[in-house]
């Protein structure tokens, strides 16, 4: 799960980059949002599992994510053939894209708000609670980049493409450091596991032959 959050991170985290859309081209450009949207729906499907979980606030911070990453599936993949001077760019690109990121903003409070307590405190020195605050500025970060990233009809250009690119690789960026942590927590706990097998094997003589 942490390596597909960090891998669909890198894949928005070097898209909006001019020199990477002129190396490959607008479309392909295009492709690597639309991967990483695929691999951020994969790992928040995970997340989300399994079905029957406890509906308490990390629960509902799952479902808001997970439902964001389907949000940016859309949009990833209509920006596919939609160019930004189309008639129904705004709607078929821009807001699934802002719906996405909308959901993401919710979905990082009330994780934030699990770590720390309170969304008013701030989150303890733990990994659980640094994942928490870089997730919530990506989150914050992917808001500013939508509506920066509105298209002005009489213009057919976005209100600040500069911005919306920047904030949208710093977003990922945010997600990226927060998916390592993750990762990086995952393996010392599998570590532990196998350290704690090592030092109290089990015993065969209860019941069993």
């Amino acid at each position: 799960m942490a390596a597909l959050f960090a891998a669909g991170s890198t894949c928005f985290l070097v898209a909006p980059f001019p020199g990477f859309v002129e190396l490959v081209g607008q479309q392909a450009d295009a492709g690597v949002f639309f991967v990483g949207s695929l691999l951020f729906t994969s790992a928040a499907t995970l997340q989300w599992l399994p079905v029957h979980q406890p509906r308490a606030t990390v629960w509902w911070s799952n479902s808001w994510q997970l439902v964001g990453t389907v949000f940016f599936n859309a949009t990833t993949f209509r920006a596919l053939s939609t160019a930004t001077d189309s008639a129904d760019y705004n709607q078929v690109v821009w807001r699934p894209d802002a719906l996405g990121s909308a959901c993401f903003l919710v979905s990082g409070f009330l994780a934030y708000a699990v770590a720390a307590g309170s969304w008013r405190r701030r989150p303890p020195r733990t990994d659980d609670g640094r994942i928490a605050a870089v997730n919530l500025a990506g989150c914050v970060a992917f808001g500013v980049s939508a509506a920066a990233a509105y298209v002005v009809p009489s213009t057919s250009e976005a209100l600040d493409a500069r911005l919306a690119n920047t904030t949208t690789a710093l977003g990922a960026l945010c997600f990226l450091v927060g998916a390592l942590l993750l990762l990086r927590g995952q393996r010392l706990s599998r570590a532990g596991r196998g350290a704690a097998r090592g030092r109290f094997p089990r015993s065969r003589s209860r019941g069993r032959s």
